[in-house]
């Protein structure tokens, strides 16, 4: 599946480089010296170069010999192709992709909601769930949600107690 895993920034220094603003947790393989990626309207870069500069990652390509030629990537989006469905490093590492559209179930088999979006938020990531009392937001933790089946798109979850309207019965 092809996905957004960064956009290029301001050009830095002389030779070519560039700030990325990295938009995928698996930075060190997307952007490995070598990797092809697409951007909307440039065509195909290859990574010639890459490093982490006071926390910031630093691109060059092939073919991008200096600043000014870096420039006029500025603000292109770069693209790579994910499988989705490859097994992470932790059986409970996830692909936003494959939490979206997955139902919510309760404990105790009662239908809760959709999953409609993920928020990645800097404590940890948050589950969207659309249910017929509105949006409620549930934290994606073991203990919160302590089942997910990504083939199945199903998951078991625990609301918040205060949490009534909404469940489907």
């Amino acid at each position: 599946m092809r996905l957004n895993i960064g956009r290029i920034g301001r050009a830095h220094g002389i030779l070519g480089e560039a700030t990325i603003e990295v938009r995928t947790d698996d930075a060190a393989e997307r952007f490995a010296i070598g990797a092809i990626l697409e951007t909307e309207s440039h065509g195909n870069l290859t990574v010639a170069s890459a490093r982490v500069h006071n926390g910031i990652l630093l691109l060059s390509f092939d073919g991008v010999e200096d600043r000014n030629a870096i420039e006029k990537y500025r603000d292109q989006l770069l693209y790579a192709d994910v499988d989705i469905d490859a097994p992470g490093l932790d059986e409970d590492d996830y692909h936003v992709l494959q939490l979206i559209g997955c139902q919510a179930y309760l404990v105790d088999g009662d239908l809760f909601g959709e999953v409609t979006e993920v928020l990645n938020l800097p404590g940890q990531d948050v589950l969207s769930i659309k249910t017929e009392g509105g949006e409620v937001l549930i934290p994606f933790v073991h203990q919160l949600v302590p089942v997910v089946d990504v083939k199945a798109k199903r998951m078991t979850v625990i609301p918040p107690e205060d949490y009534e309207a909404g469940v489907s019965k």
